[in-house]
């Protein structure tokens, strides 16, 4: 069977932002051009890949199965043009934590070194990206590192790179919601509500665990607007989300920034130890311009009187 790569391309950006709309403008084509890509890939392959409802996108089981071996078909399809152009390609650089709005620390640094070829890719999350790594299908990552269970990063290094406050994410109708600032102690009688899985989101597991929120529940990962909606409706919960993160206006939550401590949030670049002479040159580069990025805008600063990092993080501060 011969398959389309636009095809394969639409399907693999859907996939990983679960949003039909997101996908086309990452792609520069329209939403109707996109669903038309993904239709006849279906048709092809005679496999429904995604399944479409007013609330978002999900995987189907056939879809799950194919997203791997096409995001290697993807790479494997660069790899060759590059061989026969004799040229280098962008920095492939999968980033994970969508919610987090991980793509705005990653701009900064980018446009801080000029000359530098990315190609930001959405990862789904640290596990699949550091698979990604280890099968040479990605350069580097951009996320929040934390250990894999059973050795799975192996092979891997990391770099923290920025460091971000958090605020509370609340209902209006919270009965905290009014206060123009807290601290994470006071949150311990409302519910940890996390945006995905429970097992997924390593950070808010120990924020819950080092500042006593017994209760906890997870949700399915249907979007920012579909998470705010959930935290809006439940005037009992509460979320965690970044100081700088760029949330839409709404009426019905709101953020109250958190101190006595302030929490963290690390991100970091993620690469193989094994990288090539052409990684090394680019990854130098940009690690460069997160270095002179985190000098400007102050990203590295930390007081242990005043602020709280999970202990990996705080050890990956300093080495």
């Amino acid at each position: 069977m011969d398959l389309d790569l636009a095809h394969v391309r639409a399907f693999v950006t859907t996939a990983e932002t679960l949003h039909f709309g997101h996908a086309a403008t990452q792609l520069g084509i329209t939403q109707q051009g996109l669903s038309k890509r993904v239709a006849r890939l279906e048709t092809a392959l005679e496999a429904r890949l995604l399944d479409r409802d007013p609330r978002g996108v999900t995987l189907t089981a056939a879809g799950a199965r194919f997203l791997e071996p096409a995001r290697r078909l993807l790479a494997q399809a660069e790899q060759a043009v590059a061989a026969v152009r004799g040229t280098g390609r962008p920095l492939r650089i999968d980033v994970w934590g969508h919610l987090y709005a991980p793509m705005r620390t990653l701009a900064q640094a980018v446009d801080a070194a000029p000359g530098l070829e990315v190609e930001p890719v959405p990862g789904r999350d640290l596990p699949s990206v550091a698979a990604a790594l280890l099968r040479g299908e990605s350069d580097a990552g951009f996320g929040r590192v934390h250990t894999l269970p059973d050795g799975t990063d192996a092979g891997l290094t990391h770099r923290l790179v920025r460091l971000e406050p958090v605020d509370a994410l609340l209902s209006v109708d919270h009965p905290l919601a009014g206060r123009d600032v807290l601290s994470p102690a006071e949150l311990r009688g409302s519910v940890l509500r996390y945006p995905a899985a429970v097992d997924r989101l390593d950070f808010l597991t120990r924020f819950a665990t080092r500042f006593g929120i017994v209760d906890r529940v997870g949700s399915t990962n249907l979007g920012l607007e579909h998470f705010l909606d959930q935290v809006g409706a439940d005037p009992g919960c509460f979320s965690l989300v970044p100081a700088d993160g760029p949330l839409p206006a709404r009426p019905d939550v709101r953020t109250v920034p958190l101190a006595d401590p302030t929490p963290l949030y690390a991100w970091s670049l993620l690469w193989r130890t094994d990288r090539t002479a052409d990684q090394n040159a680019q990854l130098d580069s940009l690690l460069r311009a997160f270095t002179a990025e985190a000098a400007r805008s102050r990203w590295l600063e930390y007081d242990p009187a005043r602020d709280w990092l999970p202990d990996a993080d705080e050890a990956a501060l300093h080495p």
